[in-house]
């Protein structure tokens, strides 16, 4: 499979905000789950958001519920991450994550993904 591809990463201010998007391929007939995950240096990777694409269900990071969301109608293929009130913990590396999900859920853990992008760096400054 082509690898994900990611944008939208930058720098801001904390309390701004950012959109991340990933392009994934090979996914037209099946269902499946796609995602964004981090890893700030020394650190593991760690899940943040991830959508079930047929089933429209969710999974969050407790540290970025309500201010991080995964917006649940997308174009096929494509997921956004829209992150609002930045704080300086959130800066990281962020990685886009996706894989055939035949069930209801969208695992949030980054072990379950085998198919992901380059990464887009996000640095919150205080």
């Amino acid at each position: 499979q082509a690898p994900l591809v990611e944008s939208g990463g930058g720098s801001v201010q904390a309390g701004g905000s950012l959109r991340l998007s990933c392009a994934a391929s090979g996914y037209n007939d099946v269902n499946y789950c796609i995602g964004w995950f981090r890893q700030a240096p020394g650190k593991e990777r760690e899940g943040v958001a991830t959508l079930n694409h047929d089933y429209n269900t969710t999974s969050y990071a407790d540290s970025v519920k309500g201010r991080f969301v995964i917006p649940q109608e997308n174009a096929k293929n494509i997921a956004y991450l829209q992150m609002d009130n930045l704080k300086p913990e959130d800066t990281a590396m962020y990685y886009c994550g996706a894989r055939r999900c035949p069930h209801w859920y969208a695992p949030l853990e980054p072990d379950d993904y085998p198919q992901w992008g380059q990464g887009t760096q996000v640095t919150v400054s205080s």
